[in-house]
């Protein structure tokens, strides 16, 4: 019997975040690779909620500092709708992006939601970037590498106040794993906001292992579990189809045994799976890597353990 409530899967099909054109095509790379069909092999109940429609992508410079903003709004609130919708009934989003800006949108229903339900709130950010940049600092404009700032208060309030008045989370609740770009003055912002990073230098140095028990100390039974899977986590050799590519990030193995780690909590409540950009990839092999994480993070292991 497994411990997972219902799944939706809600695909958003959009790039407009982003620097490249493409990951609007992720949520349907998923389900070529059998993301349903994977997940009800685990005897999960799984329902496709099909992709949401939104603006589509203009393809235009920035302005001001942010490039699409008034679509990146439309979109986050258009997904912060969705999840919180599947949240409300009892079920485990699943958020198909997209690029990452849409975390925004997800994160921000899932901060309302433990608040309504007086629960704590954790959240795994796996990919090769911080995405806590402002329009200050950002060298490109793409709101992709902003939605940790913006869910922390740093932002414009269209998406700072997408769930209310106050920033959404605090950055007490995020760890970040697996970073391995930083932009210049995104580093020292990071620092002075205290946000709790196990870049791939600690991970080099102390393993995976080690990150992901100090990542996931202090879970208990009160506490839901967001995790928000930018696929430029891995490194390229294994998921090349993403726009942007870091060098040296996790390998399979390092990647399946934080899967692993995360689904013996058990307190996994909510699932980001963003930045696929099936332009990039051979023959949809990074969704079928993804996927298979995505398994994992539902309880596939090699042996049943206790």
């Amino acid at each position: 019997m497994n411990r997972f409530p219902p799944i939706s899967l809600i695909g958003v099909p959009t790039d407009i975040g982003a620097g490249h054109r493409g990951a609007l095509m992720g949520p349907d790379a998923l389900r070529v690779a059998d993301i349903d069909k994977v997940l009800r092999a685990r005897g999960l109940e799984v329902a496709d909620r099909g992709n949401l429609s939104g603006p589509v992508n203009p393809w235009l410079p920035p302005e001001d500092g942010y490039r699409h903003l008034d679509g990146v709004i439309e979109w986050n609130r258009l997904t912060m709708e969705a999840v919180y919708a599947e949240l409300s009934e009892g079920r485990l989003p699943i958020m198909m992006g997209g690029d990452h800006c849409l975390a925004t949108g997800s994160i921000t229903a899932v901060a309302r939601y433990c608040r309504e339900q007086g629960r704590k709130l954790r959240i795994l950010w796996l990919d090769a970037h911080t995405d806590f940049n402002t329009s200050e600092l950002t060298p490109s404009g793409n709101i992709h590498g902003m939605p940790v700032a913006c869910l922390c208060g740093h932002g414009p309030k269209g998406l700072t106040e997408l769930g209310g008045s106050k920033p959404a989370i605090d950055p007490s609740m995020v760890r970040q794993i697996g970073i391995r770009s930083v932009d210049e003055g995104e580093k020292k912002f990071v620092h002075e906001a205290g946000l709790e990073v196990y870049d791939m230098r600690y991970i080099d140095e102390f393993g995976m292992k080690r990150a992901m028990e100090e990542a996931l100390t202090g879970l208990d039974k009160n506490t839901h579990l967001h995790v928000s899977f930018d696929v430029d986590f891995l490194d390229p050799s294994i998921a090349p189809g993403v726009g942007t590519t870091v060098q040296g990030g996790p390998n399979y193995r390092e990647a399946q045994l934080c899967m692993e780690m995360i689904a013996d909590t058990g307190r996994m409540g909510s699932l980001d799976v963003v930045e696929l950009n099936p332009a990039y990839d051979d023959h949809n092999r990074t969704a079928e890597v993804a996927v298979d994480l995505v398994e994992s993070l539902f309880g596939k292991s090699t042996l049943i353990r206790g």
